[in-house]
C-alpha cells in the first residue's frame, strides 16, 4: 500500500521541527489547506505567523484526498439558503462555487507545479433518486446564475465512457488536482512570504499567559496574539470539544499505472472529475499521466491489507469491462470531517481563537477559500463579515463515541440500498 501523491508531487517543502520557544502574532496548528492558506494570506498582510504541523506538511487529507477541486458545498443551494436565510445562504453558496476559480488562480500566480486540470466536476446519478438530485443541483444553480448544466444518460456515457449513468449534473468550473502538491505549493508560497512552518511537530498543548495563547510541543513552544486550529479530520483533544463536533471519516484510494493509450481514451474522455450521488460515495479521475484513481469509502479504521481496497477495483472493472486485467498497484487511505448538518464549522469560541474544520468532502477549495477568510477576519481584529457563518460554540455530535459502528452499519445499510438501485 503506497501513497501515489508522495512520489509524484515535486515541490517539497523545508520545514524543520519547532526546537526553541517563539513568538508570533498568529499561532496555527494544522498543515493542511486551511493552515498553510491562512498563513499565506496573514503573512502577505505583513502578520507574522507560526504554523505547526504533527507530521509533514499535507500530511492529512490535503495529501490524500481524490484531488477535486468541487464548487459548492455539500448540500444544495436551496438546501443552505433554507438554513441560513437568504442573505447569509446566497453569499455562502456563492462563496463556495468562486472558491475553485480562486485555487486555480492561486495556482497560476505562485507556479505551483500541480498538475492542474481545469475540465470540469460532474455529479452522476446512478439510480431515480439521483436524478432527481443532480437535476435539482442543475436547476438550483441555473436560476442563481451559476453555470451548472443537467446532462442526460446518452451524453454521460459520451463523457465517462460508461453506461451506468441515468445523469449528472456538469460544472466546467471544476476540476483536478495533484493535492500533496497543491498544499506544498500553497506551504511554499506561505515561507516566502515569511510565515514560519514547522513539521514533525505535534502540539501537546494550549495554554493561556494573559493576553496570549501559548501552543506546546515536544521540544518547542508558540507564543502568540490569535490561535487558530484547524486539524480537521485528524483533530485530537486539544481543544476540548473540538474532536468531539465532527466525524473523522475514512476514505480509500486506489490507482493503477499510467494506463495504455488505447484503453486511456475510453476512460472519463471528457477529463473531468466525477463523483456519485449516491449516499456510498464513489469518485474518480484520470490524471495527467493517464493513471486512474478510484476513491470511496471504505473500512472505518486504518487499511490492513490490499483487500481493503478490493470494492473500488471492483467497481473500476464494471465501470470499465476493458480494464480487467489492470493492476492497482497504489492504494492508500486518509480521514476527512464530517459534520452532522454538513456544513464547513467556523468557531470562535473565545476572543482571537478560531477553529475551523468540517469540509465534507469539498475540502481543497473551500477550506483554501476559509484560510483566506481566517486571515481576513484575523487582521480586522475579529471584526470582518466573512461569508461563512461564525459561531461561538462547539456542537457535539450525538452519540459520537459510537460514531464508528454506526458508520459501519449505516454505510452497509446504504450500500446494500445503492446495490439493490443499480449500483
Amino acid at each position: 500500500m503506497k501513497n501515489l501523491y508522495l512520489e509524484t508531487a515535486r515541490p517539497q517543502v523545508a520545514a524543520p521541527a519547532l526546537s526553541e520557544n517563539i513568538t508570533a502574532d498568529v499561532a496555527i496548528v494544522g498543515g493542511g489547506y486551511t493552515g498553510v492558506s491562512a498563513a499565506l494570506h496573514l503573512a502577505e498582510q505583513g502578520i507574522s505567523v507560526a504554523l505547526v504541523e504533527a507530521g509533514e506538511i499535507g500530511h492529512g487529507c490535503s495529501g490524500r484526498n481524490g484531488g477535486q477541486v468541487n464548487p459548492g458545498l455539500k448540500v444544495l443551494p436551496d438546501t443552505v439558503k433554507a438554513h441560513w436565510g437568504t442573505e447569509r445562504g446566497e453569499r455562502m453558496n456563492r462563496m463556495a462555487s468562486d472558491a475553485t476559480s480562486y485555487v486555480f488562480d492561486l495556482i497560476e500566480k505562485y507556479g505551483i507545479d500541480c498538475a492542474p486540470s481545469r475540465t470540469g466536476t460532474i455529479r452522476a446519478a446512478i439510480d431515480a433518486a439521483g436524478v432527481r438530485q443532480v437535476r435539482a443541483l442543475a436547476d438550483q444553480c441555473s436560476r442563481d446564475g451559476l453555470p451548472v448544466r443537467y446532462v442526460d444518460a446518452a451524453e454521460m456515457a459520451n463523457m465517462t465512457g460508461t453506461t451506468v449513468y441515468k445523469a449528472g449534473a456538469f460544472d466546467a468550473r471544476g476540476g483536478h488536482v495533484n493535492p500533496l502538491a497543491y498544499t506544498r505549493g500553497l506551504a511554499l508560497a506561505a515561507q516566502q512570504a515569511k510565515a514560519r512552518l514547522y513539521a514533525n511537530s505535534r502540539a501537546t498543548a494550549l495554554s493561556k499567559s494573559g493576553p496570549s495563547w501559548i501552543v506546546t510541543t515536544e521540544k518547542g513552544k508558540i507564543t502568540a496574539s490569535d490561535l487558530i486550529v484547524c486539524t480537521n479530520g485528524y483533530t485530537g483533544d486539544l481543544w476540548p470539544g473540538m474532536r468531539q463536533a465532527l466525524i473523522p471519516v475514512y476514505t480509500y484510494i486506489a490507482a493503477t499505472d499510467p494506463l495504455p493509450e488505447h484503453i486511456r481514451r475510453t476512460i472519463m474522455p471528457c477529463g473531468s472529475a466525477l463523483y456519485e450521488a449516491a449516499w456510498d460515495v464513489v469518485y474518480y479521475r484520470v490524471d495527467d499521466a493517464g493513471r486512474l484513481l478510484m476513491g470511496g469509502r471504505g473500512p472505518q479504521r486504518d487499511a490492513r491489507t490490499d483487500a481493503d481496497y478490493r470494492h473500488l477495483v471492483d467497481y473500476a472493472f464494471k465501470l470499465w469491462p476493458q480494464l480487467k486485467g489492470t493492476t492497482f498497484p497504489w492504494s492508500w487511505h486518509g480521514q476527512v470531517a464530517i459534520t452532522q448538518d454538513h456544513f464547513p464549522h467556523l468557531v470562535a469560541p473565545e476572543k482571537n481563537v478560531h477553529l475551523m474544520f468540517g469540509y465534507n468532502g469539498r475540502g481543497i477549495a473551500v477550506s483554501t477559500m476559509a484560510g483566506h477568510m481566517l486571515a481576513e477576519r484575523i487582521a480586522s481584529g475579529g471584526t470582518a463579515d466573512v461569508d461563512l457563518s461564525v459561531r461561538d460554540r462547539l456542537t457535539p455530535v450525538p452519540f459520537h463515541d459510537f460514531w464508528r459502528t454506526g458508520a459501519e452499519i449505516t454505510m452497509s445499510w446504504n450500500r446494500l440500498k445503492d446495490w439493490v438501485r443499480g449500483r
